[in-house]
């Protein structure tokens, strides 16, 4: 059920996204009085779920959901329907069309998809507003995974500034790190503050891990919950106990609680708690995998976390900003691919990465900021300069522009070869990544 969830998540964000895109492109090509042949919904090779001609426009779904497409007559595309180019160029088709026109039509895709990013950014802040935990209200300081630790930090440390800059936001310290390839962290350990020189080899390890854990948050262990086969529960353990030792040894926080535990598996501990003012001692199994069946309390039960809510007329320009940030974050993810010290490319992802993206039950929130963000990506994977994008038609078209000189058809359509075999094995190599990591 939960695959089931975010595959419908999946289909329903990029089905609008496509739209969205190739909406652009519809609107464009019409404005100029461009004959627009088809207009899908994902690609339809042999046949199609359904189609319906309107005037001088077929509108389908295809069967194979990697896309859409608009044909747009006079255009080489990724059909290589070359027949009609044979004939003499007609008053209505794209290459009949002024160069900076024919250059509208082709960014107005990517434009389409930026303008949505903002539009739903605006929405999420106006309805949701934002909700964020501020790096100085983290007061029993962080835990660390072995990445931290070996870049020299350790649990308790409370994190002062990320290269002298502080982080407003606490969860987006790990990503402040690795996309401004961060060169220093200054934190304050039992009240000294100390300068931590970040090595080369951490921010490699960060996203060749993708380690969600490299710094958490340090919190008392307040029972929550239980599992649903809890002997913590079963030895008399209540929702609201704080548990403050096992086998006499105290221990303060959750972090230090769960690692004690990992000592005794299969055994039976005595784990002291505060109830109501008492101490009080109860005998518990911990089971082969080192637990006892306890949640903890949620984080805001410890920490006060900041709000904000927007009117419509302050949403407008904090939407606007959300968006240039977050395709700013994008433009230094890319740039990290590029880079072999990083070998960000090892966590190049397909279809199964970005569905594992979306939450496991459906939650209209994180959909539309996934939606926001995944129509950033699409904008910027579109303006790539690569033949049988939106970018290649751009690159050729600017050249065109600049220097008066158009490039032969058969140019263009060894062009958008070329650029399929790219787009193809690039699609297979993100794939494979995925289908590869799941037998890891």
């Amino acid at each position: 059920m939960v695959i089931l969830i975010k595959i419908i998540q999946l289909i329903a964000s990029l089905s609008l996204l496509v739209l969205v895109h190739e909406m652009g492109h519809f609107i464009a090509a019409k404005l100029f009085k461009t004959k627009v042949e088809k207009f899908y919904l994902f690609f339809n090779p042999w046949f199609s779920l359904y189609k319906r001609k309107i005037k001088d426009t077929e509108y389908g779904i295809g069967w194979l959901p990697l896309g859409g497409y608009v044909k747009i007559a006079g255009m080489i595309d990724e059909s290589l329907d070359t027949e009609q180019l044979k004939k003499e160029p007609q008053p209505w088709e794209f290459r009949s069309k002024k160069a900076w026109q024919r250059l509208i039509i082709m960014i107005a895709g990517i434009t389409m998809n930026l303008f949505l990013a903002i539009i739903l950014y605006i929405i999420i802040l106006f309805v949701w507003g934002e909700q964020y935990l501020p790096t100085t209200n983290v007061k029993y300081g962080i835990t660390c995974d072995s990445i931290a630790q070996q870049t020299g930090l350790k649990n308790g440390d409370k994190i002062i500034s990320i290269d002298n800059r502080y982080v407003e936001n606490f969860f987006q310290i790990p990503v402040e790190i690795v996309l401004n390839n961060a060169k220093s962290i200054q934190v304050n350990r039992n009240d000294t503050l100390i300068n931590i020189a970040i090595p080369e080899n951490v921010i490699p390890k960060l996203l060749k891990n993708k380690s969600s854990d490299f710094i958490s948050i340090r919190f008392p262990f307040e029972v929550g919950g239980f599992a649903k086969e809890s002997p913590a529960k079963t030895a008399g353990i209540q929702e609201g106990d704080k548990l403050i030792s096992i086998n006499g040894k105290n221990l303060m926080y959750f972090d230090e609680f769960k690692a004690e535990l990992s000592n005794y598996k299969n055994q039976e501990v005595e784990i002291g708690l505060i109830r109501n003012n008492d101490t009080i001692i109860k005998r518990v199994k911990v089971t082969e995998q080192g637990l006892i069946g306890v949640r903890p309390k949620s984080l805001d039960n410890y920490f006060e976390f900041a709000y904000k809510n927007y009117n419509l007329a302050e949403a407008i320009p904090a939407g606007i900003i959300k968006a240039y940030k977050s395709t700013g974050n994008y433009l230094k993810q890319l740039k990290l691919i590029f880079s072999p010290q990083t070998k960000a490319y090892e966590s190049i992802g397909g279809f199964i990465a970005i569905g594992s993206i979306f939450p496991s039950e459906w939650h209209w929130q994180s959909f539309w900021t996934l939606t926001a963000f995944l129509s950033i990506i699409l904008a910027i994977m579109n303006l790539l300069p690569i033949p049988a994008l939106d970018g290649g038609h751009v690159l050729f078209l600017t050249f065109e522009i600049i220097t008066g000189r158009k490039p032969s058809d058969k140019f263009m359509e060894y062009a958008q070869i070329i650029g399929m075999i790219i787009l193809f094995s690039l699609l297979i190599f993100a794939n494979a990544n995925d289908i590869i990591k799941l037998f890891k």
